[in-house]
């Protein structure tokens, strides 16, 4: 008898509560994701990858958001190369020699190449630092090699781009909001390691955002010894859909490091 009294209060409690509700949800049905399958850009932006110096699994992360978004657009944020043995500031004794270090940043620039082979990469500062050297010892452009031809690669490598009124750099001079701000122009940025958010200006007559996309650094290799002080780094990439919507994609914390990370 129990049981039953038990039972008869919990149907007329559902019975009761789903009749409310009912009305609430008539003609309310929307597809899941909608807003995916609309004709427009959407855009995954990878974070600096400093290679060979970068997170294991980040690399499936990525590929996992540009599945999960269902983007078609992929834009590198810069920094795909870390070129710590020819750095501007102090280098490793014990780290790689420039050879060593060229050949596994090649062969690991081959796999996300694979994964995702037409894109747009922004060139970053760490991509830049050889070039800069060539310029100061006087060599003409002529005798160097393209970043494609030297990576491998056959990207579309650009100071900056435009998609959708939306302004994609590397981030030097300055964060994604005070882009934004001194744009009047939403923009998307990487360089800061450690910041990943995205911040909206509106005005009257404009609505802007600014977007950090964080990093895929392995925090723990050499190259990154210079900031193991700093605030922890932010793992993470963004997606960009119409130029209207940008979302950070954070990867989850407590991912292994895989064995060309623990050996650097």
């Amino acid at each position: 008898m129990g049981w039953y009294c038990v039972s008869w209060v919990l149907f007329h409690f559902a019975y009761h509560f789903l009749k409310d509700v009912r009305p609430r949800l008539k003609g309310k049905k929307l597809k899941a994701f909608q807003h995916l399958t609309k004709k427009e850009r959407r855009i995954l932006v990878v974070g600096d990858l400093h290679l060979p110096f970068t997170l294991t699994g980040y690399i499936e992360f990525c590929k996992d958001s540009y599945e999960k978004w269902n983007c078609n657009q992929v834009i590198f944020i810069g920094d795909i190369i870390d070129n710590h043995y020819s750095s501007y500031h102090e280098s490793d004794p014990n780290g790689m020699g420039g050879g060593d270090e060229l050949d596994l940043a090649i062969k690991m620039v081959a796999k996300w190449s694979k994964a995702f082979p037409e894109a747009d990469v922004l060139i970053g500062n760490h991509d830049r630092i050889i070039m800069r050297k060539a310029f100061s010892s006087a060599i003409p452009h002529e005798w160097i090699k393209s970043y494609n031809e030297v990576l491998g690669t056959n990207w579309n490598w650009c100071e900056s781009i435009v998609y959708d009124d939306v302004l994609y750099e590397h981030g030097e001079g300055g964060q994604a909001k005070t882009k934004a701000r001194n744009n009047m122009m939403s923009s998307v940025c990487g360089h800061t390691h450690t910041a990943c958010g995205v911040e909206w200006f509106v005005g009257k007559k404009y609505r802007v955002f600014g977007m950090q996309v964080g990093c895929g650094v392995d925090a723990d290799t050499y190259a990154a010894a210079y900031a193991k002080n700093f605030k922890k780094q932010a793992i993470g990439c963004g997606v960009v859909l119409g130029g209207h919507t940008a979302i950070n994609v954070l990867m989850p914390l407590g991912e292994k490091k895989a064995k060309e990370s623990r050996v650097l």
